[in-house]
């Protein structure tokens, strides 16, 4: 039993060693027959690869080289005769035959040598003709007579084949023989380059044309080192005039007329610019500093956030004026608006506001500007008030933000931002970037700064810090600037609009007024008033010199004034020490009943940027005698307003406005006065219209050459990086409270107080900002 046992297993081991060995010469027999066909397609694509190299030799070699003539020729001629050779060789190695006589012979341990003599014979026999032909030519090809076989090592590898090798020394030595500048020179001035930048579809930009729009997009930083604008535009202007002559005399030669048009330069450099970034699939993503925002236009609306610095009950331009540019932008319906607008604390409120009115609440306050505005427009209007931390400056007479003002606005409807007086909101702005965080933003410039500051001690050395610093806040956080006229400084870019209009109560006094004339009433029964707040820079300086001067000139004239404010003694005192003939009275609304009666308004004010006073007595159909300044110009047009330009021209348009009637204005007048023209300019200008309607996702389309060309905005662009870095540097320097304080901005300003937590129930800066590391008091949270 033990025996069949034994028997058996032995059996069995002896059948598992001969299976295992079987199995183990089947399995390196399909490993020589895979091997043994990887090595005929090597061979294979050997062949061919070598039949391309020739190909190529012989293709890339063009006449525009400027090499000899004969060696080239010759060694053309050469490669022409071997490449027939060559493809019958590639032909009948590569043949099936081949392929199957190789795998019936080539073992495992076996080598293989091809006879190459046919081949080098060939070679060799066409060396010799070329040597005879030219003793210069190819002559390294005779190390080929010796021969040599290509042997097929057993891993599988395989050296360069000779007459690559041959080839790839004939090419070393070709360029040793001739230098770079020889061969390139001809190459360089050749008509090759020509051909290729014709070939293309667009032609790639020059160096005068990159130059030009290096020098273009670097305006305001030479504008900063003291570069003019006009200086700059005629270097663009001869840089890129270059490229015109060329296209012109292109278009000459060609039998053709002149193609270029001389309209705008900068409108061309820009279509240059952006057809070449189309052509190469550029896109822009934005530079080091943006951060672009995608509005929310779920209710198929945009937002639109208008920012001022002061509010109602306070009776200036920046409270006015931007509450009626929400109601009208807002009655559209086209946008959603927002208002923003500063809140001050009791203690300050019974600083600015008059009549000594206070509120306690920003929900009694937005009560209050709802009924004044609706008391003057006629209809409902539909826009949000919102309020931001705000404090009283008395140096300044101004309100200063506290603490970021644009994070009052929602990032969800942060999309168009409309900054009245921008320098204002962002001398001491420290926080998110306006035109990072909005698609576009607006700035518009309400007041002459510089010329408050000249007026005051060393004002000519803050007037010129102030403009350079004006300078730079707008532009950093500003894509568009409007000023209400040529009286303010010239700031980046900025264009001259006057975007303000009227209350519609005056002009309906003014359509009273004229319906009084017509019916042979007496409309005006008074003379000649002036109304202004009683501080000397808004006229008062002025008028009491004129009326100082003229005094006998002006004999009998009497003049009421309307007005309250921080000079009225001083200003009293004066006119009563120099005996003028001024009746001074309480400051009120100008279209209270008690001033519909005069005929004559006097402004010698020249700080203004936009007198609303002069818009409204020209709108009731009143005379007007203001100086020939910057800030009137917009007035002129009227033929009720008396410019002088000295003070005996004073003297003349104040006795004619008092002997004569004033004309009853237009309906184009009216309406050029009206908020409903001012809302369309202002539109226009602030390039609002396009942005409002998305042209081609904020992309200009141009057409050039049948072809639709899109600029985009994001275009890169050297002066958007220095704006960045300019908005970088001024919130690092805002950020210090030192620096702060030495500029005149309000201890504490940096962030909003207690106060301004309790009354717009906001939580305390440290736990909207954390700064992480520091502890909180029980007081804070």
């Amino acid at each position: 039993m033990d025996n069949a046992t034994q028997t058996t297993a032995a059996n069995s081991s002896a059948f598992s060693f001969i299976s295992k060995g079987w199995r183990e010469v089947r399995d390196s027999a399909d490993a020589d027959l895979q091997l043994m066909k990887d090595r005929a397609n090597s061979f294979k694509n050997l062949a061919a690869s070598f039949d391309r190299e020739i190909e190529n030799l012989i293709h890339s070699a063009a006449p525009s080289f400027s090499v000899p003539a004969i060696r080239q020729s010759s060694e053309i001629d050469f490669m022409k005769k071997l490449q027939p050779k060559i493809s019958e060789f590639r032909r009948v190695y590569s043949a099936p035959e081949i392929s199957r006589k190789v795998m019936e012979k080539w073992g495992p341990r076996a080598k293989i040598g091809i006879d190459l003599s046919r081949i080098r014979s060939a070679i060799v026999a066409e060396v010799q003709e070329t040597e005879e032909e030219d003793m210069d030519g190819i002559v390294e090809y005779n190390k080929v007579r010796k021969g040599r076989r290509a042997m097929f090592r057993e891993e599988g590898q395989f050296g360069d084949w000779e007459p690559i090798r041959a080839l790839k020394t004939r090419l070393r030595e070709f360029e040793k023989k001739n230098s770079s500048v020889e061969i390139f020179g001809g190459f360089k001035n050749s008509e090759f380059v020509e051909k290729v930048k014709s070939s293309l579809e667009v032609p790639p930009l020059d160096v005068p044309e990159l130059l030009a729009y290096l020098v273009r997009q670097s305006g305001p930083l030479l504008d900063q080192l003291g570069v003019r604008k006009d200086l700059c535009d005629k270097i663009v202007e001869g840089l890129c005039s270059k490229r015109k002559n060329q296209l012109v005399l292109r278009s000459l030669a060609g039998g053709e007329p002149p193609t270029v048009d001389n309209d705008k330069t900068n409108d061309e450099l820009d279509l240059r610019i952006a057809s070449v970034l189309q052509s190469t699939g550029h896109c822009y993503e934005g530079g080091f500093w943006t951060d672009f925002m995608k509005h929310d236009d779920s209710d198929g609306k945009r937002n639109v956030a208008i920012v001022t610095t002061a509010s109602l009950p306070w009776m200036t331009g920046t409270a006015v004026n931007p509450l009626f540019r929400a109601a009208y932008l807002a009655k559209s319906a086209k946008q959603n608006v927002t208002l923003l607008v500063p809140w001050l604390c009791r203690s300050d409120q019974e600083l600015v506001y008059p009549s000594n009115l206070t509120f306690s609440s920003p929900e009694e306050q937005e009560n209050y500007i709802r009924n004044w505005l609706e008391e003057r427009i006629g209809f409902k209007a539909d826009f949000k008030i919102s309020f931001y931390p705000g404090k009283f400056s008395k140096e300044r007479r101004s309100i200063i933000p506290a603490g970021d003002t644009s994070q009052f606005i929602s990032s969800k409807e942060a999309d168009i931002a409309i900054l009245e007086e921008p320098e204002h909101l962002n001398w001491y702005h420290h926080g998110k970037r306006w035109t990072d965080k909005f698609n576009h933003v607006v700035g518009i410039v309400h007041t002459n700064y510089l010329e408050y500051i000249k007026r005051e001690k060393n004002g000519a050395l803050q007037a010129f810090f102030v403009k350079h610093i004006n300078n730079w806040v707008t532009r950093a956080y500003c894509h568009k600037v409007l000023r209400l006229s040529a009286a303010t400084q010239d700031l980046p870019k900025s264009v001259i609009c006057n975007v303000h209009g009227v209350n519609p109560k005056f002009l309906k006094i003014g359509e009273k007024v004229a319906e009084e004339r017509e019916l042979g009433q007496q409309a005006f029964s008074k003379g000649a008033y002036f109304l202004g707040k009683m501080v000397w820079a808004k006229g008062y300086k002025e008028l009491i010199d004129l009326l100082a001067k003229h005094k006998d000139d002006l004999d009998g004239f009497k003049l009421d004034v309307y007005g309250n404010g921080e000079d009225a003694h001083e200003v009293q005192s004066t006119a009563k020490r120099l005996d003028l003939n001024l009746n001074f009275l309480k400051g009120r609304d100008h279209a209270d009943d008690s001033l519909h009666g005069y005929k004559v308004f006097i402004n010698p004010s020249v700080s203004d940027v936009l007198c609303t006073a002069t818009a409204e007595a020209l709108a009731m159909g009143k005379f007007v005698v203001c100086a020939d300044h910057p800030s009137n110009e917009f007035f002129r047009s009227f033929p009720n307003c008396l410019t002088y330009k000295t003070s005996e021209d004073f003297v003349a348009k104040v006795k004619e406005a008092l002997a004569n009637e004033p004309q009853p204005l237009s309906p184009e007048q009216r309406y050029n006065l009206s908020w409903e023209a001012a809302t369309q300019r202002f539109v226009e200008y602030s390039e609002l219209d396009r942005v409002l309607n998305n042209e081609h996702n904020g992309a200009k389309l141009r057409r050039s050459n049948g072809k639709l060309i899109a600029k985009s905005v994001s275009m890169p662009s050297l002066s958007e990086m220095v704006d960045g870095g300019l908005a970088f540097t001024h919130y690092c320097l805002t950020g210090n409270e030192f620096l702060r304080l030495c500029t005149g901005a309000i201890p504490g300003t940096r962030d909003y107080d207690k106060q301004h937590c309790k009354d717009l129930h906001l939580l305390p800066p440290q736990v909207e900002n954390p700064i992480y590391g520091c502890l909180l008091s029980p007081e804070d949270i």
